[in-house]
């Protein structure tokens, strides 16, 4: 199994016609997803990568059934075209664009919770990688070719380090179920714990890697609720070990404001609630190898 996307999932692409959302749409296409429809205002009736474009979301949903979206939608007009997707009745949405000013993703918040929770889109983003399932279908700008199937999930605020891990878990003969971006905003759509949650229900998956970073309370947040929730091994890592208080970093969350956000307190926290810390992001993958080696001994034992 996989978490969020397969291989039938029904995928349309805001903003479809623009440069980088073709480019993406292709390499999307060629990882395996089922892109059915693009949408870009003013341009429907067009054909664009092999798929109908319309002019809105609920247009290309009508006729599509598409249930899933990706915004490649400029930072001014992105949090309107995640709303437009949700008021159309799209369950998950991608949200790639960087720098979406906090007070839209705070509107974006309230407009998602006005809806029954059975019924609430869930957003992935914005500012992220995006979402794949190895072998079967890609939400996202990742490099689907770092990336193999297997056992591992994987939840990463860092795009570059969810990449790095991919990598050297492949080259250790270790895959990945699904391999989550949640992006380093300091208003994201989902947390850690959201997909956390899915992980531990999804039979395939038998260990997570989490990556975070400076700023913000939710690796404390999820280290707790895995504690209290979560049989599976998970591997933690804290972007930001060396960063000075008060600096705002690359990502607009990376900021150490509070007793409890810097990387040092976070891996702290991480180890108190049982999880295992990779020391850096060098061994992201011999630290994976290590922790499921030991959790197969012990179910050999048992």
């Amino acid at each position: 199994m996989s978490i969020l996307i397969d291989e039938k999932t029904p995928i349309l692409v805001q903003g479809i016609t623009s440069e980088k959302a073709t480019f993406h749409t292709k390499e999307m296409i060629a990882a395996g997803s089922k892109v059915v429809a693009g949408v870009t205002p003013g341009k429907g009736g067009q054909t664009h990568c092999g798929v109908p474009v319309f002019n809105t979301v609920k247009d290309a949903v009508k006729n599509t059934g598409a249930t899933t979206s990706i915004t490649f939608v400029a930072p001014a007009f992105a949090a309107d075209a995640i709303m437009e997707a949700a008021d159309a009745g799209i369950r998950l949405v991608c949200s790639i664009t960087d720098g979406i000013p906090a007070q839209d993703m705070m509107r974006v918040k309230r407009y998602l919770m006005r809806y029954p929770k059975e019924r609430r889109t869930m957003l992935v983003g914005p500012n992220c990688a995006g979402i794949i399932s190895p072998g079967k279908a890609m939400l996202g700008i990742m490099p689907p070719h770092i990336y193999m199937r297997g056992s591992v999930g994987l939840i990463s605020r860092s795009g570059t380090l969810g990449y790095e891990a991919a990598s050297q878990m492949k080259a250790l003969g270790i895959g990945i179920t699904t391999s989550v971006g949640i992006g380093g905003d300091p208003i994201n759509g989902s947390s850690f714990m959201d997909h956390l949650a899915l992980f531990a229900e999804d039979d395939e998956t038998e260990a997570v890697l989490m990556i975070g970073e400076i700023g913000g309370p939710q690796e404390a947040e999820a280290a707790a609720w895995i504690k209290s929730n979560m049989s599976k091994p998970v591997v933690g890592f804290v972007a930001g070990l060396t960063a000075p208080k008060g600096r705002r970093m690359g990502h607009a969350g990376a900021i150490i404001s509070a007793a409890g956000d810097s990387a040092a307190e976070k891996a702290e926290i991480m180890r108190s609630y049982g999880l295992t810390v990779a020391p850096s992001p060098a061994e992201f993958g011999s630290t994976m190898a290590q922790v499921l080696a030991q959790s197969h001994a012990r179910r050999i034992s048992a």
